[in-house]
C-alpha cells in the first residue's frame, strides 16, 4: 500500500517533490522549489521567472492591524481562476455545517462514543467526515463544527478547499501525508496540523494501516493562534519553534482532476484539466503547519490542587470578547503528578464552555474505563462532569507519591457555544447507552461527624 501511495504521489512527469519543514508559528516564510522562482524585492514583477503567475492568498482583510494580517503572495502555473469553472453541486450528507439542529429524539445529556467503525467500502478523507457536533454560524464566522474520519482510500484527483473555515486535523490511527498548494506535510498519531481558509489541498495515507481514523476541528471564526501565557512567562506549553510549516512543492499533472469547495454549508465540485497544486514558490505568513503534540511542555502544580484545564491549551481562537475563546484546542499529554494532600485528577465541574474530547492513545487519567482511542465524549455548557466512580476511589485512595502518567494523549475541542448534536451523532450505533452509569457509585458519604472521612 505505502508504494502505491508513493506511484501516486508521483503521478505526472513533472511533479516536483521538496523535503523538510521551516520552524516558526505565524512568521513570515519564504521558500522556491525551482531556483530563482521567487521574486526579490518586490511581489508583483511584470514577467515573472519560469512564465509563473503572481497570486496573493489574503487571510484577513487588507486593512487588519499588522499583527493580525495575513496574506502570501504565490507564484505558480496557473492563476486560480483557472483552477475554477462552473460548478455544480455536489453532496456530502454527513458534513454538517452551523447553525444546525441535528433530526432526532435523543435527550440532553452527557455523551460518549466508541471509535467509529472502519468503513466497508472505499472512502477517501473527503467521503469519510462525520459531523459529530456543530456550534455557532459559519455564515457569521463565529463558532465551530467537531468531526470524526475514518476513511482507507486516497484522494489522488480529487482536491478540495474549504471557505467556511480552517481545519485543525488529529490523526488517532494512520498517518497521512496532507497535499497543499504551498508544500506537503505527513503527519502521524500524535501530531496535528492546521489547513488555513482557502487552502486547496488533498489527502493521501501513509503506510500500513486498515483504516485511517482520527478527529476534525473547523473553526468558523478567528484564527488559532497561541494563547498569552500570562504569569508563565516566556517558555513552556506549545513553544513556536515547534511549530512546522513546509517548504515550496508542486505537482505538475495534466489530467482530469476535480476541485471541490465547501462554501456557506453547501458543496460544489468543478472538473479541470490539470492538478491546482501548482505553487512553485511563495513568501508571506498565510501558511499551514503541524505540531508534534509530544513537543508540548506541560506546567502544573507542584505542591496542591489540581490546576485549570486551560493550563494544557495548544491553540485558541479568540472570539472578540477577553478570555472567552471561539475555540480552544485544549490536550492532556504525559506529566508528573505531584501534589500533595490533593485529589490530583481533574475535579467535578459544571462550566459555561461546551467540551467535545477525543483520546488519541492510552487512557485519560479521570476515566477508567470506557473511554478508548478514536472514542468521544460531549459535556455540553452547564452539564456536569468529572472523573468516573473506578477513577474517584482510585485517587481518594492511593498513596500520594510522585507518580508519571505516561503513554497518554487526551484532547479537547473546547467553544464558547453549545455544540449542537448532528443526527448521524445521535443514532451512531457506538454511543454509550451506559455511559451516564460510570457516576452511579458516587454515593453519599456525608456523616456529619466533624473531620476527614
Amino acid at each position: 500500500m505505502l508504494e502505491k501511495a508513493e506511484k501516486q504521489r508521483r503521478a505526472g512527469s513533472g511533479q516536483q517533490r521538496a523535503a523538510g519543514y521551516m520552524p516558526g508559528f505565524g512568521n513570515d516564510f519564504e521558500t522556491e522549489s525551482l531556483p530563482g522562482a521567487l521574486p526579490q524585492g518586490q511581489n508583483s514583477p511584470q514577467k515573472c521567472n519560469y512564465g509563473l503567475y503572481a497570486e496573493q492568498l489574503s487571510g484577513s482583510p487588507f486593512t487588519a492591524p499588522r499583527g493580525t494580517n495575513e496574506r502570501s503572495w504565490l507564484y505558480r502555473i496557473r492563476p486560480s481562476v483557472r483552477h475554477t469553472g462552473r460548478f455544480r453541486r455536489v453532496d456530502y450528507p454527513h458534513w454538517k455545517t452551523a447553525p444546525h439542529v441535528g433530526e432526532h429524539s435523543l435527550a440532553l445529556g452527557q455523551l460518549r462514543w466508541s471509535p467509529l467503525p472502519a468503513p466497508s467500502e472505499a472512502l477517501d478523507f473527503l467521503q469519510g467526515i462525520r459531523t459529530m457536533t456543530a456550534a455557532g454560524d459559519a455564515l457569521t464566522q463565529a463558532g465551530m463544527a467537531a468531526h470524526a474520519y475514518a476513511f482507507n482510500a486516497d484522494m489522488v484527483d480529487d482536491y478540495f478547499f474549504n471557505a467556511d473555515g480552517e481545519l485543525l486535523i488529529v490523526p488517532e490511527t494512520g498517518a497521512i501525508q496532507v497535499f497543499t498548494e504551498l508544500g506537503r506535510m505527513d503527519v502521524e498519531p500524535s501530531e496535528i496540523c492546521l489547513i488555513p481558509r482557502g487552502m486547496m489541498f488533498k489527502v493521501t495515507r501513509l503506510g500500513e494501516e486498515k483504516v485511517w481514523r482520527g478527529y476534525i476541528c473547523e473553526n468558523y471564526g478567528a484564527k488559532f493562534t497561541l494563547p498569552d501565557r500570562g504569569p508563565i512567562g516566556a517558555n513552556c506549553l506549545a513553544n513556536p519553534r515547534d511549530f512546522k510549516t513546509p517548504v515550496a512543492a508542486y505537482e505538475d499533472k495534466e489530467t482530469p482532476c476535480r476541485v471541490q469547495v465547501k462554501w456557506c454549508g453547501s458543496f460544489h465540485m468543478v472538473e479541470i484539466g490539470h492538478s491546482p497544486l501548482d505553487v512553485v514558490a511563495w513568501h508571506g505568513n498565510y501558511a499551514p503547519y503541524k505540531y508534534d503534540l509530544k513537543t508540548f511542555s506541560p506546567v502544573g502544580a507542584i505542591l496542591f490542587d489540581h490546576p485549570d484545564p486551560s493550563i494544557f491549551t495548544v491553540l485558541t481562537a479568540p472570539s472578540g470578547e477577553e478570555g472567552t475563546a471561539n475555540v480552544d484546542f485544549v490536550i492532556f499529554p504525559p506529566r508528573w503528578l505531584v501534589a500533595e494532600h490533593t485529589f490530583r485528577p481533574p475535579w467535578y465541574h459544571r462550566n459555561i464552555m461546551s467540551e467535545f474530547m477525543g483520546l488519541i492513545y492510552g487512557r485519560y487519567d479521570a476515566k477508567e474505563e470506557g473511554f478508548v482511542p478514536g472514542g468521544m465524549s460531549l459535556h455540553n455548557m452547564m452539564l456536569a462532569h468529572g472523573p468516573d466512580f473506578s477513577g474517584f476511589e482510585k485517587a481518594s485512595n492511593g498513596e500520594l507519591k510522585p507518580v508519571k502518567l505516561d503513554n497518554t494523549m487526551a484532547f479537547m475541542f473546547e467553544t464558547r457555544f453549545p455544540q449542537q448534536l448532528t443526527t448521524f451523532a445521535a443514532e451512531l450505533d457506538t454511543l454509550q447507552d451506559d455511559y451516564m452509569d460510570c457516576w452511579s457509585g458516587l454515593e453519599r458519604k456525608f456523616d456529619g461527624t466533624p473531620g476527614i472521612k
